[in-house]
């Protein structure tokens, strides 16, 4: 029978993790960061809608400088005398037509300055009985509500902080205030002073821009300044003041509705993150937890949690992999425990018959008695040291395979080589004839060449010594699929039906009769079977029977990649 044995694999050093767990997974953080940037755009679009906003007011100024335009195209027409070829104001003629003009407009306030800058009438003043002076206030502002309040003064608050181009406007306290530093107020006194002299020759002049500002109750106010004028001549200056309700209602509207889909954004955001940390950051952790648990060696199974490994997405691959790895892992360390304990066995054999020889071999005086114990230890001796020898080539198998590409080999040559080399050196008394049974085409795979060479040479020479005296062994080749299929027949005795996957055990025995015992190790079919595995074949061993199923030899076969 074949000799045969397993060999084990060199077990890689494994490093304790050196991370700690955390309290919060980094990859929860990127997910949320990365999730995070669609809401912070959308927040962004909440930060700045000036554009909109500066829209509105033009729409607003546009509206009140017609308006004033107007107005003091009526005051021009309605509230003046000719004096000495000049238009002069009239003052009491002028204050009920402003009251008139700007009764309709219920936030509107008017105010008439004449050309010195005196304040000639206001829409909001008027006489009482006995001459009293009753002052009408503009409408309170609405009272907003905790949301809308709210959402104002977030709003207000950020735009503290962030630049804003308000209709070419800056943020100044609470009130906005036009971009030159010498913006007019429009509230001018009987004392002119130079900055209100340049004031009034703005404002007579049409040149003034206009002024927007919000007040300490919350009103949005926009002024403007146009001259009243008859022919060519100045009479006054007509200001109107407007509360632009309408321009925050609308802005209201776009920051509340803006604000809402961030938030609903944000949660979202957050939902969708703690279900990807649930899904992806969890399990991660758990595998690491399963990998420090199996490098402390705590349990052999079910070391990955079953919900991981029941998944069939690719934390699932990854926790299959894992244990499947553990599973291996194990297993090896096994193999190795084992190979220990087979070494120590083999090695003791002759180690003890040397001893034995040794101490007979003092008690001895004939000297054919002592030739003989002398050849009994140099055939230990040997023995030990083919049996080391094989013994260190199944331990570098897996390392080796590890360390090298696998590459394209052809192994047509090879089996070529090996059969002419066996026929040409062969006992033509005594020695079986080998047979090459292949097409003469590339017989290329992937592998390593010098290990595929042992193992042809294992399984040639185990036929060769099974075979019966002038019998024929078969080396057979042929492609099957994304395989190619080797197999090797003898016309020997055949292989006991329970030991066709223990031949391939370590230092599995079992010679033809007749042959001196030692002369293998037990690892030739050991060492072949870790060669195969390793550059991703199979090797199987079964019986060759005749058509009345009598077994007529052996046949191992060998299935490796294509190349």
């Amino acid at each position: 029978m074949p000799d045969a044995s397993g060999a084990p694999a060199a077990l890689p050093q494994l490093r304790a993790p050196r991370e700690g767990r955390r309290r919060v997974s980094p990859l929860l953080r990127r997910i949320l960061l990365v999730n995070m940037v669609a809401p912070a755009l959308l927040a962004a679009s909440l930060l700045y809608l000036d554009q909109y906003q500066s829209g509105l007011l033009a729409a607003e100024v546009e509206s009140l400088r017609t308006q004033a335009r107007i107005y003091a195209a009526g005051i021009a027409e309605a509230a003046v005398r000719l004096q000495d070829d000049r238009a002069v104001l009239v003052p009491d003629t002028a204050r009920p037509l402003l009251r008139r003009l700007v009764e309709p407009s219920a936030n509107t306030q008017a105010k008439l300055f004449d050309t010195s800058g005196l304040l000639v009438a206001d829409s909001r003043v008027r006489e009482g009985q006995g001459g009293a002076i009753i002052t009408e206030p503009l409408t309170p502002p609405e009272t907003r509500g905790l949301l809308a309040g709210g959402v104002g003064r977030f709003y207000d608050r950020l735009l503290t902080i962030l630049p804003r181009s308000l209709f070419g406007a800056r943020r100044n306290g609470d009130i906005y205030v036009d971009v030159a530093p010498d913006a007019p107020s429009f509230d001018w006194q009987p004392e002119l002073g130079p900055d209100r002299r340049e004031e009034l020759r703005l404002a007579l002049e049409g040149g003034v821009r206009p002024y927007i500002r919000r007040t300490k109750e919350g009103r949005l106010l926009v002024s403007v300044a146009e001259p009243a004028r008859r022919g060519s001549q100045s009479i006054g200056i007509v200001l109107l003041t407007r509360e632009a309700r309408e321009v925050d209602q609308r802005l209201l509207e776009i920051r509340t509705s803006v604000l809402g889909l961030f938030i609903l954004a944000l949660l979202l955001t957050v939902a969708a993150s703690l279900y990807l940390s649930r899904t992806i950051a969890s399990p991660i952790l758990a595998l690491a937890g399963a990998a420090a648990a199996m490098r402390q060696g705590k349990g052999r199974a079910g070391s990955v949690p079953s919900a991981l490994l029941a998944r069939t997405d690719e934390i699932g691959i990854l926790a299959r992999d894992l244990q499947s790895s553990a599973t291996a892992l194990w297993a090896r360390i096994d193999q190795n425990e084992r190979f220990a304990a087979d070494v120590a066995h083999e090695l003791r054999n002759p180690l003890t018959s040397v001893r034995s020889a040794l101490e007979t071999l003092l008690r001895v005086e004939k000297p054919d008695q002592q030739k003989r114990l002398l050849s009994i230890i140099a055939e230990d001796a040997v023995r030990m040291d083919r049996l080391i020898g094989d013994i260190a080539d199944s331990s570098r198998v897996d390392a080796e395979l590890s360390r090298t590409v696998s590459e394209p080999v052809d192994v047509a040559p090879i089996l070529s080589a090996l059969v002419d080399l066996h026929n040409t050196t062969r006992d033509e008394d005594e020695d079986p004839t080998m047979v090459l049974d292949a097409a003469p085409v590339p017989l290329v795979v992937r592998g390593v060449e010098g290990r595929l060479v042992q193992v042809f040479r294992n399984l040639l020479g185990n036929a060769v010594s099974f075979s019966p005296k002038l019998g024929k062994v078969w080396v057979r080749a042929r492609q099957t699929g994304a395989m190619m299929e080797f197999t090797v027949e003898d016309e020997g005795p055949g292989i006991p039906e329970a030991k066709l996957e223990g031949i391939f055990d370590r230092f599995y025995t079992e010679r033809p009769t007749g042959e001196s015992f030692g002369q293998h190790s037990g690892l030739g079919l050991s060492i072949s079977r870790q060669i195969v595995e390793g550059l991703g074949g199979r090797i199987s061993a079964e019986n060759r029977r005749d058509e009345s199923g009598k077994v007529i030899g052996a046949r191992f076969v060998v299935r490796l990649p294509v190349g």
